[in-house]
């Protein structure tokens, strides 16, 4: 039976400015769209990246992200001045779901005309929850699962703008023979070598780890600015002693201390593995993540 240690996190607060938010929308003018500009309005990085795909080179569309590229924490974000001006322009929105854009709901009310894509709806048949019963949304993590979402997207723009369906199909199905070509070869890669179970410092890493048939023997859930408590530190400490564990996987966008720490007191190994949720601006973005992760999980699991 698996051993499976969570760490307690302290959930970041969700902060919108709630008083001028509604002054702002209540005083702003209907909504009116550029009938000959169609623009896609999406949450955050690994959403964007998908839109971004599915909508290139395509005249008169564009795709606009509300949280920056490098925003890091969802839980975190306020939205700001710029982005109600961005749902002002909005033709469509495109979202993760399942909890994880809750800085977006009491905005989305004030839009109740505002088409929302939820890019998860046919992931949601395989979503993996938390132990108090909660949803894991970080289904991108998955390469099968970002399939379904760039399929969600590609589908439901070609109903909401039928003028440029047949482009939007088309990149669909490019981006999507990429995705699976990315799938085909980590598992090529990763299939047939020797896996140790290792640690992680997210829980975002759970769909990426079932996709590859990964072994994950405890999530240190832990948020920028939350650090497990000493009680908490001891009992993973004990148990990478008791299983001899030998990899812990950190992510680039949090703070590397515990994770040091930790590898000072037991002489685990620490990797990066990127959940895609920020980096560069580009169509390719997310293919090159994801190759890299599978450079890092060969190195790890062939080192001694």
């Amino acid at each position: 039976m698996q051993m499976r240690i969570i760490l307690k996190k302290r959930r970041c607060m969700v902060v919108i400015f709630c008083c001028s938010l509604v002054f702002y929308c209540s005083c702003s003018a209907p909504k009116s769209i550029d009938k000959d500009r169609f623009t896609i309005l999406t949450s955050f990085y690994p959403i964007y990246i998908h839109a971004l795909n599915v909508a290139k080179n395509i005249e008169g569309v564009q795709v606009v992200n509300l949280a920056p590229p490098q925003t890091g924490c969802l839980h975190d974000y306020t939205l700001t001045t710029k982005d109600m001006k961005a749902f002002e322009n909005a033709s469509v929105l495109v979202v993760n779901g399942f909890g994880l854009e809750t800085f977006l709901d009491k905005v989305i009310k004030l839009y109740p005309n505002l088409p929302v894509i939820n890019a998860s709806i046919e992931a949601g048949n395989h979503l993996l929850l938390y132990p108090e019963e909660d949803v894991n949304p970080h289904v991108w993590v998955s390469v099968t699962l970002a399939i379904a979402q760039v399929r969600e997207i590609g589908d439901e723009l070609c109903k909401l703008d039928p003028t440029h369906a047949e482009q939007y199909f088309a990149n669909t199905e490019e981006y999507i023979h990429k995705l699976e070509n990315l799938k085909k070869n980590m598992h090529e890669a990763l299939d047939g070598i020797q896996k140790q179970e290792f640690i992680t410092f997210h829980e975002a890493f759970e769909y990426f780890a079932r996709e590859f048939n990964l072994t994950v023997a405890a999530v240190v859930e832990s948020e920028p600015g939350s650090e497990p408590s000493t009680k908490e530190l001891k009992k993973l400490i004990q148990l990478i002693r008791e299983k001899q564990l030998k990899l812990l996987f950190v992510e680039p966008q949090y703070s590397q201390k515990t994770a040091q720490t930790i590898s000072i007191e037991t002489g685990i190994r620490i990797f990066t593995l990127d959940p895609a949720v920020t980096g560069p601006v580009s169509p390719d973005a997310y293919l090159d993540i994801m190759e890299q992760n599978k450079q890092t999980l060969l190195e790890a699991f062939s080192s001694p």
